[in-house]
């Protein structure tokens, strides 16, 4: 089985990947569309020369490795992917092939936590509109994409984990609530940037506080993410 988990930044995402990539029987794969779209787009994310160095930046190479032998052989394959890279130029009828499921998270919280690492965030930068997109293009092929909400998985990892595995029909493995601290082998190049305090982390961190205060210049692209989160929110499991 192949699990693709559509994110936005600073949405778990990394979290989840070490979650799933501490099971003995799933292999795991970071953002492999990543030097894809900063070709495709020119954007002039942190360790761009990196990142392009480091992966294919074709995407028909991607979507071989991601649709074909799962990696080692193992029976599940989990795909850590931001929805913001699936641009034009980057096909997406591989996506039936897969196991859709989306990973979301309050507007404010990633607002303020990508802006802290990305200067001016837009809109199109955290990936709200695009997982809506995917969703409804996913309905059109006849399939129900699973949604789950970071700020839910805080509360209580092991009944989330657990409501995910049987709504993707995977064996839940309580080796998903704790993992190595020092990140993965699998971590994309852009780690060393972005993932420091995951880096330190053993497990899923306690439950969310209050709701961060938003930049007054951010707040027209708050504005914008609400609904779409809202939307997704009330599909959450």
């Amino acid at each position: 089985m192949k699990i693709a988990m559509w994110s936005g930044p600073r949405n778990l995402s990394t979290a989840m990947m070490y979650a799933f990539g501490n099971r003995s029987d799933c292999a795991v794969v970071d953002e492999p569309f990543y030097a894809a779209y900063l070709r495709l787009t020119g954007l002039k994310h942190p360790m761009r020369d990196e990142i392009m160095e480091s992966q294919s930046q074709d995407p028909a190479e991607v979507i071989t490795a991601l649709t074909g032998t799962n990696p080692a052989q193992k029976p599940y394959f989990y795909q850590k992917h931001m929805a913001q890279h699936m641009i034009p130029g980057i096909p997406r009828d591989w996506m039936r092939k897969v196991v859709n499921v989306f990973l979301i998270r309050h507007p404010a919280r990633v607002l303020a936590s990508f802006a802290a690492k990305y200067e001016n965030p837009g809109l199109d930068d955290i990936g709200f509109r695009q997982q809506v997109e995917l969703i409804n293009e996913i309905r059109d092929f006849s399939e129900n994409p699973v949604i789950i909400d970071s700020f839910d998985i805080r509360q209580n990892p092991g009944e989330m984990l657990n409501l995910l595995c049987e709504a993707i029909d995977v064996p839940f493995s309580p080796d998903m609530l704790r993992w190595p601290k020092g990140g993965h082998k699998d971590d994309g190049i852009w780690a060393r940037h972005w993932y420091g305090t995951v880096w330190t982390s053993t497990g899923f961190a306690g439950p969310e506080g209050e709701l961060p205060r938003v930049r007054d210049d951010l707040r027209p692209v708050l504005d914008a993410a609400m609904p779409l989160y809202e939307d997704m929110r009330a599909m959450a499991i």
